[in-house]
């Protein structure tokens, strides 16, 4: 099975897991636990008062535990996976082996309110389930979509976030027919399905094989009693419901730029029913604006924009979406060039690779782009606005920037690289190798 044990069992083996003893209030405190273990390069373990299963949290808050999971050692290696993966449209059912839900799962003993919902920060709207992965069928085609949402805990069920992609896509389509959209919600699931979740392959190919594909391995399904839905066995938390034609008040919910989101109508989900995995469930716990949202959402980005802008140079060194912007709305980009113009054409690149990109800083490949402060150097160094700078008037952004209007945003290439012509003038200074003078 792909569910959590294994997992769990290997990083408490390695020292690599903080187990809290002492039940916590719903409210606040696992924030605060979550940016501890964040800090410290740790998964954590937290049970919340008077609900079950256990929480865990932090499971891919680095690069490095990503590349883990992905077996890859490297950026490249890791993004040429998730490049091939998400290129694909081909669909196998030797992907997938399927396994009898009913020996694998129970009802759940207690109502939705009792799942460890967690409200993070004092302006949410209520407790959130924040790393739910709801799979759909797709109307028109045999086959489903898996996608990851937030969900807001109300008395009715659950509010969910629902952006105009697939599962929006999927919604809209059954609501002409006059129907409800059938949905299993999955919580609590390998890294590796979490990260399949997070790709964007076409419309109509089913996340799930992704795993697959990244892996080598068949996936194991099992089909949920009511709709007959595939989730991975061993996930977790199962649950089934229905997403209505109602809608309801979702938000404020703190977003990658640790910003509160504002307050929409969403759609509402019925439940109908609630399962747990007989052996060891873990309710995975994903801090809102912390290491692991951002690992999650923008490495695959990173991925699509690595791909895009190597096939306008020579060579991409390396690719990094900024920290402080969520890893979602700035990049620095670095290159190897042959030809005056090959940092423009990179730039341009970038902002095909992902849309909602915003800057992009293009240097040389002497400038490491984790070292902001060379970085800084570059800019001070090599770049020149009347030939370096580009704006992009208007464009589609990201609906998370507050400082968009109407999701128009004007986006902006830094080109710091030194002439060609005259590479020795902007040369770092090196100090040679040999014998110490001591």
């Amino acid at each position: 099975m792909w569910g959590l044990s294994e997992i769990v069992h290997e990083l408490r083996v390695r020292g690599e897991l903080t187990e809290v003893k002492r039940p916590l209030s719903e409210s606040y405190e696992p924030t605060k636990i979550l940016i501890e273990a964040e800090r410290a390069g740790r998964t954590v373990l937290f049970e919340v008062v008077g609900k079950h299963p256990t929480c865990i949290g932090n499971l891919v808050g680095s690069r490095q535990r990503l590349y883990a999971y992905l077996r890859v050692e490297n950026d490249v290696d890791a993004y040429k996976k998730l490049i091939s993966a998400m290129s694909s449209e081909e669909e196998a059912s030797d992907w997938f082996s399927e396994y009898s839900f009913t020996e694998l799962y129970r009802p759940y003993e207690g109502g939705h309110r009792r799942l460890p919902a967690v409200k993070f920060y004092e302006r949410d709207g209520g407790p959130y389930v924040d790393s739910s992965i709801i799979v759909a069928k797709t109307p028109e085609l045999d086959s489903y979509n898996a996608s990851i949402h937030r969900l807001m805990v109300i008395d009715e069920g659950f509010a969910v976030r629902v952006v105009p992609r697939h599962l929006f896509r999927i919604h809209e389509q059954n609501k002409l027919k006059d129907v409800e959209t059938p949905v299993a919600i999955a919580v609590g699931v390998n890294p590796l399905i979490l990260l399949a979740s997070s790709l964007s392959p076409p419309y109509g190919v089913f996340e799930f094989s992704l795993a697959s594909r990244l892996t080598g391995l068949r996936v194991p399904l099992v089909r949920t009693p009511k709709y007959g839905l595939p989730v991975v066995a061993g996930t977790s938390v199962v649950i089934e419901g229905r997403m209505t034609k109602k809608l309801v008040d979702e938000g404020p919910f703190v977003d990658l730029l640790g910003l509160y989101d504002v307050v929409r109508k969403q759609p509402l989900i019925v439940i109908d029913s609630i399962y747990v995995f007989k052996d060891d469930p873990y309710f995975h716990v994903i801090l809102p604006g912390g290491g692991e949202h951002k690992v999650l959402m923008g490495f695959p980005r990173e991925a699509l924009i690595w791909d895009s802008v190597r096939r306008a140079v020579p060579r991409v060194v390396k690719v990094r979406l900024t920290e402080s912007s969520g890893r979602w709305m700035n990049a620095i980009v670095s290159i190897e060039r042959n030809h005056e113009g090959d940092g423009k054409n990179a730039a341009l690149a970038a902002f095909a690779g992902h849309q909602s990109l915003k800057h992009v800083i293009v240097v040389d490949d002497d400038i490491d782009p984790d070292d902001l402060s060379e970085v800084e150097w570059a800019i001070a160094t090599r770049f020149q606005a009347s030939r370096g700078l580009i704006v992009i008037s208007e464009s589609r952004g990201s609906t998370l920037d507050p400082s968009a209007e109407e999701g128009l945003t004007d986006k902006v290439a830094i080109v710091a690289t030194y002439p060609l012509s005259s590479r020795s003038r902007f040369e770092k200074p090196k100090v040679p190798e040999g014998r110490s003078c001591t």
